[in-house]
């Protein structure tokens, strides 16, 4: 008989690692941790690896691809952020591994590699975001030629009903109260200007093949409806369920229904859901990550993202205020852009670099 699948966390003290911790912990019959690792936090990642019993441990990004080819490894949860992911994960798929990806800077720089390397979303690519579940759910069983679009979800974030006129005053604190999910610092300001869902169509594109101008992006602030498939005949699919990562974290690491430490939905609770469009006045920096998709040159998306990270980095900081992301944004999308539709890993390697080293600050520079 075949024993519990044997996970490789990488980001194990972020949120998401963390709550991969606590599905594994109600399936022991199905998954056990062999491996670990974390960018930073090594002494509570040693704390956790001795009480998990894991001898496997990484702290930093250079030992991510040695940890997720291991022996003992058939899944790699990759949730660690940024553009450090991208390496460990194609690595694990040229080594055979299953591979559940949290990390949205992987498809958003490096999706023709991983596509090329996985065929996309199915059993060896495991799409762990919310929205990505929820459509491989909904397109289960389902004539790709009788899909006309698909919709991800987006709550809009702490300041979807701010005014306009204040938003130059948006304090890292109040960016970071996001009212539905509960994410990592990184992703949370993405979530208030909405990069993170300009990150989920680049996402959709490359995990379904799906043509840019067939995926919409659809305001739903109450966050239980995570994705819908309309059919050509005008039938819509969709997929709810309390807004908890925990669910999605376990259908990607079991790969199938089970049981789930999750929040159930109630359904006999009387509530109201909205739907609405984005509006994109509020949210310049979903724009341009969409423009700079659409455009199809892969080395500006790296140079977005690459921005992207040293943008809020920067506001959380107290360094530039929360209405000069997106010109950073676009500004890292025009130094990446000219390596074409198709750049090695390397080439996205040293755009990054490149990138990474005009936008900081002149005395970092220096």
């Amino acid at each position: 008989m075949k024993g519990p699948t044997r996970v490789a966390i990488l980001g194990a003290t972020g949120s998401i690692g963390q709550q991969a911790l606590e599905v594994i912990a109600a399936h022991p019959d199905r998954l056990i941790v062999t491996a670990l690792a974390a960018r930073s936090r090594g002494e509570e990642l040693k704390a956790l690896a001795a009480t998990l019993n894991v001898k496997r441990v990484a702290v930093g990004d250079d030992d991510l691809t040695a940890l997720a080819t291991a022996d003992d490894v058939d899944l790699v949860l990759v949730a660690t952020p940024g553009i450090a992911g991208v390496k460990p994960t194609l690595a694990a798929l040229a080594a055979g591994k299953d591979v559940a990806l949290a990390n949205k800077e992987v498809l958003v720089v490096g999706g023709h590699l991983v596509r090329a390397a996985s065929g996309g979303a199915g059993k060896r690519l495991r799409p762990v975001d919310s929205e990505h579940c929820a459509l491989w759910q909904c397109l289960t069983g389902v004539d790709p030629s009788r899909v006309r679009r698909v919709a991800v979800t987006a709550s809009g974030g702490p300041f979807r009903e701010r005014a306009l006129d204040t938003f130059a005053s948006i304090t890292a604190d109040e960016a970071l109260r996001h009212p539905t999910w509960r994410m990592g610092p990184k992703v949370t300001v993405d979530s208030a200007t909405l990069t993170n869902k300009g990150y989920e169509v680049v996402e959709t594109h490359w995990l379904y093949g799906l043509e840019y101008e067939r995926i919409e992006v659809v305001l739903h602030p109450e966050s239980v409806i995570h994705a819908m498939v309309e059919l050509v005949d005008g039938s819509v699919i969709a997929q709810l369920a309390e807004p908890d990562m925990r669910l999605p974290i376990q259908y990607a690491l079991l790969w199938d229904h089970q049981p789930s430490p999750a929040k159930h939905f109630d359904w006999t609770r009387e509530r109201a859901l909205h739907f609405g469009e984005v509006e994109l006045e509020r949210y310049p920096c979903f724009s341009h990550v969409l423009a700079t998709a659409r455009a199809g040159d892969q080395g500006a998306m790296v140079g977005l993202s690459a921005a992207d990270e040293i943008a809020v980095a920067r506001f959380l900081a107290g360094e530039i205020a929360f209405t000069e992301i997106a010109g950073l944004l676009r500004r890292g999308a025009e130094l990446g852009a000219g390596a074409g539709k198709a750049p090695t890993l390397e080439e996205i390697v040293r755009i990054d670099e490149r990138v990474r080293r005009e936008l900081q600050p002149a005395e970092a520079r220096a």
